[in-house]
């Protein structure tokens, strides 16, 4: 998370973002489907996530991905760092163990659809 003097981040609407539009182009290859309104809660999850963190979503990919060589590589402490993140973040939302598997697994599934390798969420009781 940002240090305490940060700013809090001004997001833009959700679908503004070049790594939103790749996450929901990959999630309708992959399902089929009108990701952005076949659940209505997938993008209002992500922008919890950036607000918690202080982060919009492009500055998520460029804190856990570089271009080396030509190709997009993972930065691992990048990476290791955001998975720590969601991890609290997903342990402190209230409600069932399912839904806080799947707003875990929502932030996920935007990095994974960005060239992030994750695994899925541990469902914590």
């Amino acid at each position: 998370m940002g240090a305490t003097d940060e700013q809090p981040v001004e997001l833009k609407a959700m679908l503004e973002y070049a790594s939103v539009r790749a996450w929901l182009d990959g999630l309708r290859q992959h399902w089929g489907g009108d990701p952005a309104n076949d659940d209505p809660e997938r993008l209002p999850i992500l922008e919890a996530f950036c607000r918690r963190i202080n982060r919009d979503p492009d500055q998520m990919i460029k804190e856990t991905t570089m271009i080396k060589d030509g190709e997009k590589r993972i930065r691992t402490k990048g990476r290791e760092r955001y998975v720590g993140m969601i991890d609290a973040w997903q342990a402190g939302v209230e409600g069932s163990r399912m839904r806080k598997t799947k707003y875990g697994n929502t932030v996920r599934s935007f990095l994974i659809h960005n060239g992030v390798l994750m695994q899925s969420g541990v469902q914590a009781g």
